[in-house]
């Protein structure tokens, strides 16, 4: 590969997933599950792992909401990966904005460098083919053209946007100027988009100078890249995170890349990619990525199942049993069960929205929460008191609080805890517990080498996680 300039990757870690509910939701996305592939690894994990055979390439620029931080954080840290900058954004505001943000920060690093763009989200199956074609794509970024790479279709797929070619796309072929973007098509121009070689589905990927797409964001959305630079300008430190200005930040259009730069651009570049893509956009998807059995089945978890066929079938909790059915979904976790015919996944993200809509939790949060520290799992819950599992990193303090509301008992199950409750310290060991009462300043802190986790049960007349008043907090909280 040319080594004239570095990579710089930026991964934006923006959406929800919420066709892939109930295990992806708006608290932890899909792009933090472990869905595919390598299954000791998240999505957005693999996303970087798979770019280290890559030569000259920088740590990763990523972009993040500010809820999903710590979950950011604690995954690169898994994984030995210490960003260049975890960047949090105040709002959504698609991805030109990310895009733009991305690159100047670039620049305090590079003068100028080649831009890696990817979505935290996406699968591929042949990583060898999938770098050969970034090398390939860094050597005509290297030229000044505004690069994206195209997906062979499989199949006439209307969940995708697609991409026009000047020439048709082949194997001979390096790269071709670009016609024009379609949004996501009806099934009818889907068959027709599918028949003629000139069309790929677009990736999201892209590639190019710094400097190249500066110029573009200057011709074709100048406001944008002004308030990006406002915004990035006014950034505060924030442990390990950069928060970017929320009034300069909300004054960007929200919109894609695609249509602020790369519909306008006469200077783009689409190259086939085929390595097995997908952005496990759907139940369906996942399905057609994973390694099935002779019966056309995945299945993963507690699940018995006699003479079925054609099904992805996942428990993450409890038993599921299935007899004499075909093509469906099924997914169990700890709160919600989904049953869908596979052809019907894309439709999920409705029923998600009139969950929300009836005022269901289940909708967008999960039992199970990531914190800084740890996190918590609900078990159970009434309307006077709640149950859940507590588990602090060794080593983790949660903040020193006090509760209006409601009276909290701790008992260790695993490990050891210190705790404090107003001037008094604590050890306390398995099986021990601990009350604190209403309006009481308190503190836990797990001081061993080993995770603690303990059973908090809380009664009170209202117990809603905004009942607490933080004098301390290691986290900037």
């Amino acid at each position: 590969m040319i080594s004239d300039l570095q990579i710089q990757p930026i991964i934006l870690c923006g959406g929800n997933g919420s066709r892939l509910w109930p295990l992806s939701r708006e608290s932890f996305p899909k792009q933090y599950l472990h869905l595919i592939g390598d299954s000791k690894r998240s999505l957005i994990q693999q996303t970087i792992l798979r770019l280290k055979k890559l030569k000259n390439v920088e740590e990763p620029i990523l972009i993040c909401n500010e809820q999903h931080r710590f979950i950011v954080a604690e995954q690169m840290r898994e994984i030995e990966i210490q960003p260049k900058s975890i960047i949090l954004e105040p709002e959504g505001k698609n991805t030109a904005p990310a895009v733009a943000i991305g690159t100047l920060r670039s620049r305090d690093d590079l003068k100028d460098s080649i831009l890696l763009i990817l979505a935290a989200d996406h699968a591929i199956k042949d990583v060898d083919k999938y770098l050969e074609v970034v090398g390939q794509g860094y050597k005509t970024a290297l030229s000044g053209k505004i690069v994206t790479f195209g997906i062979t279709p499989s199949s006439p797929e209307t969940g995708f946007g697609y991409i026009e070619s000047a020439e048709k796309l082949t194997s001979q072929i390096q790269s071709s100027p670009i016609v024009k973007f379609i949004e996501k098509p009806d099934s009818e121009l889907a068959k027709r988009l599918f028949l003629d070689k000139h069309f790929s589905w677009n990736s999201g990927i892209f590639m190019f100078k710094a400097s190249a797409i500066i110029d573009e964001f200057n011709k074709y959305a100048p406001e944008i890249l002004k308030f990006s630079a406002k915004s990035l300008n006014s950034a505060k430190n924030d442990l390990d995170f950069l928060r970017l200005d929320k009034n300069y930040f909300s004054k960007c259009e929200a919109i894609s890349i695609d249509n602020a730069i790369m519909e306008k651009t006469n200077n783009g570049r689409v190259i086939p990619l085929n390595a097995g893509w997908s952005d496990i956009g759907s139940w369906q998807a996942l399905w057609e990525n994973e390694e099935k059995d002779i019966d056309g089945n995945f299945i993963k978890g507690k699940v018995i199942s006699d003479n079925i066929k054609n099904c992805y079938v996942r428990s993450e909790n409890r038993i599921i049993a299935c007899l004499g059915v075909e093509d469906l979904i099924i997914i169990e976790n700890s709160d919600s069960v989904l049953v869908s015919k596979k052809s019907y996944s894309q439709k999920v993200k409705s029923i998600v929205e009139l969950l929300d809509k009836r005022g269901h939790k289940e909708a967008k949060s999960h039992e199970q929460a990531f914190r800084p520290w740890g996190n918590y799992f609900s078990i159970a819950e009434d309307k006077r008191w709640q149950v859940k599992k507590i588990t602090v990193k060794p080593n983790s303090s949660l903040s020193l609080q006090m509760h209006h509301h409601r009276a909290e008992h701790w008992i260790v199950v695993n490990g050891t805890a210190l705790v404090e409750i107003e001037e008094n310290k604590k050890l306390l060991s398995e099986n021990e517990s601990v009350y604190i009462p209403v309006g009481c300043k308190h503190r836990l802190t797990n001081p061993g080498k080993l995770d603690l986790i303990l059973i908090e049960v809380q009664s009170g007349s209202y117990l809603g996680e905004d009942d607490i008043f933080r004098f301390k907090d290691d986290y900037g909280r």
